[in-house]
């Protein structure tokens, strides 16, 4: 049994006994020779067994990831398509008449829609060429430059096209680079005469479709044709015809070889070979090389020969390229108000739409738009006529002119329909002025003065109820004004009326009064509403004499301050329930197809509260009796504001009646002293002859007062309620009717007239040194600065006493005691409160007593008053000034609306 298992063992395979060593190369016996094949066999076959398998996996993977992409890509087709397809639903029916006549220019239309102007000139005088009056040297060389394959393609050229396909992926991969453009000669037709010039894919779809369908419907010939007709040449000139007359004052059919190779070379990039263009003026270069390129490209396709290849660039090398622009009137009719119409449908396009520049341009010169704008033509002849006519400044001297014959003294006027924000009359200057003048009543910014002093001082002090229009300021030249100015502040003319209510501070326009109100509330606060009803403040007109003064920086690189375009509009506010609108030249925009692209909006802001703006309103009819006498005209209510900046650079008058607001500027453009006349005299007058014709016809009837406004009877000197004394004034009675909102009105009585007994030769205060028939009592009021000089200082209480040394009497002299012929008391019924509120809480008046205290300690006889009974005001209740000094310490602590500025 055991043998027969070892024999099985072996047959097997199986060595069970001991192996045999191979000492010297110490490895088993049977290793060596055959063996080592057979092993090495073995591991090539599973090394290969390995890769097949690898090999299978790796072409798994590489087939499905073919698969993927391949699903991918047919998915991205599909999706494409669908995009594709969905944006050819919305291409527009090609319009033959529209390519074929051209591009088109803008129009304008007055406020009852009749017909003024097509904008520029240049694009009037663009005549559509027929195909014989265009130079075959410019058709080629349009085609050797722009699109060579152009008559041999279908619209679009599927070579170009595919290399800008890969950077258009390229850059919506990545973001770098931009858009290419591939467009034949066919497609930039289409995207001149019906498309934008925005880079977006859909646009490029459109453009694309409509080329080939555009080749089906017009020969290669008139295609070029109405390119020629259409392509951009410079400035704002489009077509072979416009760009003749603009580069070489000549007409298209007379172009020779390198004048037709220029136009081909500036279309495309015209501000860049622009041959007028300041760089170029100086180094013809860039526009020089740019035409030998368009001369080789011809040259390239056998448009000319090699002879007449090297005569042309000798001639450009020559200087025989030689331009002459065309004398052409460029003007609009009524450009002063055409232009900033133009402007604001510009901005407002480019807000909704979205429009670039260039965009908003292009539209502009070729889409044939219809702008309605709101002037009233006839208006705007007569104002032009107005400002024209030397005769009406109410100035001496003569009309001087600068060498164009324009006049040197210029004038700008606006006149608004507040209620709407329609501008009806913008003129930017006067005599007969190029076109692209500076205009300004629109661009220039001026300081204006005392005009802005509603607007950014009294307004915001009531509207924010810090002041009324009753509140005093004692308008002086005084320790405390210089505190507040930061240095010394003069009035114009160089007088001091002493104290002063807010409404006849603005009356006067004392400029100590404004900068007291403007304090009150801050010149933050000023310039906040100032800014809102669109007057500009740069970094260094952030102070009091901006806001109190309308002084402003206005430096040569941060221009500030306003225009009649501005003033106009803003004094349109006390009109119109505190409301301003900003003001519109155009109503709304039609395309050339009668559709409304665009409606102007009225955008409104609350400025003042309707009370406060009808306060202001009220107020403003002062200066029209004070020194704006020449703004009135028959029984039309007139307020308004002169203004005049330093050095009379600047003459203003802004102002409003029940119908429309406007505003006048006259001066030099390079700022010097304007030489005799004045803001009352001259643009006030301006003013009121404009105003005349613009409110012909309309009613007389004031505007309306609004509820929550008080009216109130007030002491001048304190705008405080009045006691007796206030009208026994040595002025005469002091008390008036005041408007307050609802809330404002004071409630204090007044505290600044008093009554002390008084040398009646000398106006001292009377001691023991006095006879007695010297002595008289009279009505003084009392200042915290009592010696400034004012012109009502002779009526301040006296700080001095009597010490003269008099003798007896003699028997001829009377003791005829003299008496104050003032010396009377208020009637009960001058108390009362008018208004929503009713009476105010004095409800009869006793007579208040005029019992005096003998003089003792040097202390003058005052009359004290009665004590209030029965709700009656005292006459004074100050206690008399002693030892000399002026009594300011002995007021009662006043309500809020009783402080003086």
């Amino acid at each position: 049994m055991a043998k027969d298992n070892i024999s099985n063992n072996r047959r097997d395979g199986q060595n069970t006994g001991p192996r045999k060593t191979n000492i010297s190369r110490g490895k088993p016996n049977g290793i060596n020779g055959d063996n080592k094949n057979k092993t090495n066999s073995k591991r090539r076959k599973s090394k290969k067994s390995k890769d097949k398998s690898q090999n299978k996996k790796g072409k798994k993977i590489l087939k499905y990831s073919l698969i993927s992409i391949l699903l991918l890509l047919l998915s991205a087709s599909v999706v494409g398509l669908g995009y594709i397809f969905a944006i050819i639903k919305t291409v527009p029916e090609i319009d033959l008449e529209k390519i074929k006549h051209g591009n088109q220019p803008s129009s304008f239309y007055s406020k009852d829609e009749k017909y003024i102007d097509t904008l520029n000139v240049a694009d009037k005088t663009k005549t559509t060429l027929q195909s014989n009056e265009i130079p075959q040297n410019l058709k080629n060389a349009i085609v050797s430059i722009e699109d060579e394959r152009f008559y041999e393609h279908s619209g679009i050229d599927v070579k170009r096209l595919g290399g800008a396909v890969l950077y258009d992926v390229k850059y919506y991969l990545t973001g770098k680079g931009g858009l290419q453009g591939a467009s034949t000669l066919t497609q930039q037709l289409i995207k001149n005469t019906m498309l934008t010039n925005e880079q977006k894919i859909e646009r490029k779809v459109k453009e694309i479709y409509l080329a080939m369908q555009l080749e089906n419907h017009m020969t290669k010939d008139e295609i070029l044709t109405a390119y020629l007709n259409n392509f951009p040449v410079g400035g704002i000139s489009y077509g072979a015809q416009a760009g003749a007359k603009y580069y070489f004052n000549k007409n298209a059919k007379d172009l020779n070889l390198i004048e037709c190779a220029y136009l081909a070379g500036v279309t495309q990039a015209t501000n860049t070979y622009n041959a007028y263009i300041s760089e170029n003026v100086q180094n013809p270069k860039r526009y020089i090389d740019r035409t030998k390129t368009v001369l080789m490209k011809m040259r390239e396709h056998d448009y000319i020969n090699e002879e007449t290849y090297q005569k042309a660039l000798k001639d450009l090398d020559n200087g025989k390229l030689k331009f002459e622009r065309a004398h052409i009137d460029y003007r609009l009719k009524y450009e002063w108000a055409l232009d900033p119409a133009l402007d604001q449908v510009k901005k407002d396009l480019k807000s909704k739409y979205k429009y670039t520049d260039e965009e908003v341009n292009n539209i502009i010169s070729t889409a044939g738009l219809k702008i309605f704008t709101t002037i009233d033509t006839q208006l705007q002849d007569n104002v032009q006529k107005i400002l024209d006519n030397y005769s009406n400044f109410n100035m001496y001297g003569s009309d001087t002119k600068n060498k164009d014959g324009v006049p040197n003294l210029q004038a700008a006027a606006t006149v608004i329909d507040y209620r709407t924000g329609e501008v009806r009359a913008i003129v930017g200057g006067r005599g007969n002025q190029g076109a692209k003048s500076t205009n300004r009543a629109y661009n220039a910014l001026r300081s204006v003065g005392s005009s802005i002093k509603p607007l950014t001082s009294y307004g915001p002090a009531i509207d924010q109820k810090v002041l009324t229009a009753a509140s005093v300021i004692d308008d002086s030249q005084n320790e405390n004004i210089k505190k507040i100015y930061g240095g010394e502040l003069k009035n114009s003319p160089n007088s001091y009326k002493g104290l002063l209510s807010l409404r006849e501070s603005l009356k006067y326009s004392s400029n100590i009064g404004s900068v007291l109100t403007a304090n009150s509330v801050g010149a933050k606060t000023g310039i906040n509403y100032g800014e809102k009803v669109g007057l500009k403040f740069n970094d260094k007109s952030k102070g009091l004499s901006a806001v109190g003064l309308g002084q402003f920086n206005n430096g040569s690189n941060d221009i500030d301050g306003g225009n009649t375009f501005v003033m106009a509009s803003a004094y349109g506010i006390f009109g119109n329930g505190g409301v301003y609108i900003e003001p519109k030249l155009y109503s709304k925009v039609l395309d050339r197809d009668g559709n409304v692209i665009l409606e102007a909006k009225k955008e409104k802001t609350n400025v003042l509260s309707p009370q406060a703006a009808y306060i202001l309103y009220d107020m403003l009819k002062g200066p029209i009796t004070y020194n704006a006498s020449y703004a009135k005209f028959g029984s039309m209510p007139v307020a308004g504001k002169t203004g005049t900046t330093d050095s009379n650079k600047d003459y203003w008058f802004a102002g409003l009646t029940p119908h429309y607001s406007a505003a006048v500027w006259v001066g030099y453009d390079n700022q010097r002293q304007i030489n005799g006349g004045g803001s009352g005299q001259t643009a006030a007058s301006l003013w009121g002859k404009i105003m005349n014709i613009a409110n012909a016809g309309l009613s007389t009837t004031d505007i309306n007062m609004p509820s929550g406004i008080v009216k109130t009877s007030v002491c001048m000197d304190s705008g405080k309620l009045p006691t007796s004394l206030c009208k026994r004034d040595p002025r005469r009675n002091r008390i008036r009717t005041e408007m307050f909102i609802s809330g404002t009105q004071p409630t204090g009585y007044c505290e600044t007239h008093v009554e002390a007994e008084v040398n009646s030769k000398n106006n001292l205060l009377a001691n023991e040194n006095t006879p007695p028939n010297l002595r008289v009592m009279k009505v003084f009021i009392k200042k915290d600065y009592p010696n400034a000089n004012t012109a009502d200082s002779k009526y301040v209480l006296p700080t001095s006493y009597d010490n003269s040394k008099y003798e007896e009497p003699k028997e001829e002299d009377t003791n005829e005691k003299l008496e104050d012929e003032n010396n009377e008391v208020t009637p009960p019924s001058e108390n009362i409160t008018e208004g929503d509120s009713g009476t105010s809480e004095g409800g009869t008046d006793n007579k208040p007593s005029g019992d005096t205290t003998p003089p003792t300690n040097n202390t003058p006889p005052v009359n004290n008053g009665t004590p209030p009974t029965n709700n009656t005001p005292p006459a004074n209740n100050a206690a008399p000034p002693t030892n000399a000094q002026s009594n300011n310490s002995n007021r009662a602590k006043p309500n809020k609306f009783d402080i003086a500025a």
